[in-house]
């Protein structure tokens, strides 16, 4: 049974200016790029690109990233003025055919916004998804997402897993993989054998299993559904409201 497994991090109203954001994508790609060499070189969309790429080539420097980020504001219907609060999108991918898709979302500060995000996809099929989804890659990727944004929290789950584990609409999730900010709290002892290692000073990398964990699995779900409610009882699971964006 084939899952859609997905990198996802998430963080509230955060003002950010498109340079500030463009510091950060030059440090999450920069570090992507270390991390395996399929993330060396990433591709936009746009009309005109050599058919024979995958799209236009992106810069991994923050020059370039400002730019695209000031092109990707969000803008009203009518009139198209841009939108200040609600960020920047982007979306680029690295092959033309069996690729691995990002797409960011930050500099919101608007508490009625959709909220600031990092999503990556892995390929849907081939060696590169089998590469991708083994933990110490995705370890590795997922600490340079949390160590280059600083969300709130991350996790690298399937989308089944996340329905059956998801208990609220807006609470922190757990996957295979966890990401926690410490400004969320502290993270309680765990039942092995999840290891728990830090990201800097940012927080804690919870680590599952060394397999990716699947829905179809029911010992994967019993055991990711038993470290949520820990870290529930923790007081790690339920999310704020968002208010105004420090700043």
């Amino acid at each position: 049974m084939f899952e859609r497994h997905y990198l996802g991090a998430y963080w509230g109203p955060r003002r950010e200016t498109a340079l500030e954001c463009a510091r950060r994508a030059e440090l999450f790609f920069h570090l992507l790029a270390r991390c395996d060499p399929m993330f060396a070189q990433w591709y936009r969309g746009g009309r005109g690109f050599p058919r024979e790429l995958p799209g236009y080539p992106v810069r991994s420097d923050a020059e370039e990233w400002e730019q695209l980020f000031l092109r990707g504001r969000n803008r009203t219907d009518v009139g198209k003025n841009v939108i200040e609060d609600l960020g920047f999108t982007e979306h680029v991918w690295n092959a033309k055919k069996v690729r691995t898709r990002v797409q960011l979302h930050c500099g919101e500060y608007s508490p009625w916004g959709s909220g600031n995000t990092c999503l990556l996809y892995p390929p849907e099929e081939g060696p590169g998804r089998e590469q991708l989804l083994r933990a110490p890659l995705m370890t590795a990727v997922l600490s340079s997402v949390a160590t280059a944004w600083d969300p709130d929290f991350a996790m690298v789950s399937s989308t089944d897993m996340v329905d059956l584990i998801e208990k609220r609409n807006r609470e922190v999730r757990v996957g295979w993989l966890t990401y926690l900010s410490r400004r969320l709290g502290r993270v309680p002892p765990l039942p092995a054998p999840v290891r728990i290692e830090p990201v800097g000073e940012l927080g804690w990398l919870l680590i599952l299993s060394s397999e990716a964990m699947t829905a179809s699995n029911p010992e994967h779900v019993a055991f990711t559904a038993r470290v949520r409610e820990l870290l529930d009882r923790a007081g790690l699971i339920e999310r704020p409201e968002p208010g105004p964006a420090d700043g």
